[in-house]
Formats: structure tokens, sequence, C-alpha cells
């Protein structure tokens, strides 16, 4: 299994905003994906400005599969252009 945290930064409020729509609608389709374990999205508690989604995949070629598809691609664009992302990934 593979587990990857993405974390987000925002550059304002209005962007965080953006960034966090774009993450909960990416979790909620990538909850259905073929191989996926676990993924949710995470609203920091201390910072107005941060966010995680933490994913957990079967496999590589699960993880594969899942960032080619449209909305993944549509919805990082989004997250991406509203903040800065940091990526984790460990082998479980």
């Amino acid at each position: 299994m593979l587990r990857l945290n993405c974390f987000f930064k925002a550059e304002s409020a209005e962007n965080f905003k953006k960034a966090l729509d774009a993450a909960k609608v990416l979790t909620e389709k990538s909850q259905k994906h073929e191989g996926c374990v676990a993924y949710d999205v995470f609203a920091s508690q201390t910072r107005a400005d941060v966010f995680m989604i933490c994913e957990t995949w079967k496999d590589q070629e699960s993880l594969d599969k899942h960032a080619q598809t449209p909305e993944f691609k549509e919805c990082v664009e989004i997250i991406n252009s509203n903040g800065l992302m940091k990526l984790e990934k460990f082998d479980m």
C-alpha cells in the first residue's frame, strides 16, 4: 500500500476556499476509484490557510490510474493555482 500526504498552503482566504472546494470534490470522486483504500481532506484547526489531503492506495498502479482521471487533473490544477502544495509519499 501507498500513503500520500498532500499539504496545501493558500495564498489568501479566497484562494483557500477555492482550493478546499476543489479538494472536497476530488476527495468525493477519488473515494470511488479502484484501489482507493482511504482518501480524505483535513482543514487545519490552528491555521486558516492550510489543509491536508491524506490518501491510501492499494498499489502504484491504482495511484497512477487515479492521477490520469479528468477530475484529478482538473482539481489539482485548481489547487495548485491557489497556493503551494507539498507531497509526502510512503510505502506501507
